[in-house]
């Protein structure tokens, strides 16, 4: 948002700039060096016809000396800034361009190295493969030491036992090398280490964030071939399982598509009805198969030009998809915040929770949520209901200095740095006061 208030120091910084003194300017100007002093100090407001003398003496468009440094600039600043300040956020943008887009670069890495923070703790703390690497080596390396250790005594062994206890440290040898050239195949993922693919459900992931969450074909028609999907995606559903999930996904999304059709859709969200309830109603459609359908939708329906976000769980709390929203990344692994939305519509099945978030750390971006949990007998009224809750994000700029901010939340305990969180299952590795036992 341009600050008009500040034009006086704009029109400064360009004088100085150009080597101008501030009478030679006024002259040019028919002012006296005293008017423009004060305006330069922003004590006297400028507009009209000279603001354009001044602009035509200075040289540059009088839109560069009302509006000042780009919205986005200036924006981006304001966030960096976080309430302290903010009002010469502005003026340090028009006056330091260069310096102002360093220090929101800055943040911006600064932001995504937290987040590869998130991810690569999460890995290291779940993730199955890892774990499962790590015992094949530890007890490689167990199984080494002991026979080694046999061997070293001294004492006379039989050269058939000899023979044994060599072959075994041979083959155990082999079988650590090969452990571990594997985990440090794993681990050298790097700065890419978010793409990288060790579950079904991270398969299944991959291949829907490569077509962007949505499957034109069963846009169009109903009838198109899962199994022609499926084989396109090879790259990605390499497993067995991951094809199996894709069925499943690819079942349910063509049903969604079905009751909700694309482009009655997309007119009813450009029309203004971005509230998945007022979705629901125009379709005749439950809740859940609302936001799904909204998920699916591109950036450009939306402010901002930021798409929808979409996290489901089952029963249990696990997570069993995730699409996630610039600003908020659901674990791959781990568990996730107790206090999302998500889980407290599992307390309140069928009843709808709206709320608004906003991921500590990240106070750019806030969130509009709507949750809502499902119960389905699907083996019988005799048998344990199938329980889903369903949460859709979607994400909302910011008011930098807002009256009522949203509440925070994290992606994990692990990782978040929340005090006094009343949910809290374990200390958090960003506080610096937690005691390491």
């Amino acid at each position: 948002m341009a600050r008009p208030a500040l034009t006086g120091s704009r029109i400064r910084q360009h004088r100085v700039d150009q080597g101008v003194r501030q009478a030679e300017l006024a002259r040019q100007c028919d002012i006296s060096p005293s008017y423009l002093n004060l305006i330069e100090h922003n004590r006297r407001k400028i507009g009209g016809a000279l603001l354009n003398k001044v602009a035509l003496v200075l040289n540059v468009d009088p839109a560069t000396l009302s509006e000042g440094a780009g919205a986005a600039l200036t924006g981006a600043l304001d966030v960096v800034a976080a309430g302290r300040e903010v009002e010469r956020s502005e003026d340090f943008a028009g006056r330091f361009p260069g310096w102002a887009r360093v220090v929101t670069e800055q943040q911006a890495r600064v932001t995504e190295l937290e987040r590869l923070v998130e991810t690569l703790n999460d890995r290291l703390t779940h993730d199955p493969f890892l774990s499962a690497s790590l015992h094949s080596v530890l007890s490689t390396v167990t199984a080494i030491r002991s026979t080694s250790g046999i061997l070293a005594t001294g004492e006379d062994i039989e050269a058939e036992w000899q023979a044994r206890f060599q072959r075994n440290i041979y083959e155990d040898s082999q079988r650590l090398a090969e452990s571990t050239e594997a985990l440090v195949g794993y681990l050298d993922a790097g700065g890419d280490v978010e793409r990288e693919v060790s579950l079904p459900h991270d398969e299944l992931e991959a291949w829907l964030s490569e077509q962007d969450w949505r499957i034109e074909q069963l846009e169009q028609s109903a009838d198109a071939s899962f199994e022609e999907l499926i084989a396109a995606g090879r790259a990605q559903l390499g497993s067995s399982a991951a094809r199996s999930l894709a069925i499943k996904y690819l079942q349910r999304y063509r049903d969604d598509a079905v009751a909700v059709p694309s482009d009655e859709l997309e007119a009813a969200v450009l029309g203004g009805e971005r509230d998945p309830m007022q979705v629901a109603a125009r379709f005749s459609v439950d809740l859940p198969r609302a936001m799904r359908r909204m998920a699916t939708l591109p950036g450009r329906f939306f402010k901002g030009g930021l798409p929808p976000g979409i996290v489901i769980c089952d029963g249990s709390g696990t997570l069993t998809f995730r699409k996630s929203v610039r600003g908020f990344e659901p674990p791959r692994f781990g568990a996730a915040c107790a206090v999302w939305p998500l889980f407290q519509a599992l307390q309140r099945p069928l009843t709808p929770v709206r709320s608004e978030l906003s991921l500590v750390g990240q106070d750019d971006v806030r969130f509009e949520t709507w949750s809502m949990a499902t119960s389905d007998f699907l083996g019988g009224f005799n048998k344990p209901p199938v329980v889903e809750s369903t949460m859709l994000l979607m994400p909302v700029l910011a008011s930098v200095g807002a009256d009522d901010p949203p509440y925070q939340v994290g992606t994990s305990c692990r990782v978040c740095a929340i005090k006094d969180c009343p949910a809290r299952r374990e200390p958090s590795i960003m506080d610096s006061t937690a005691s390491v036992l």
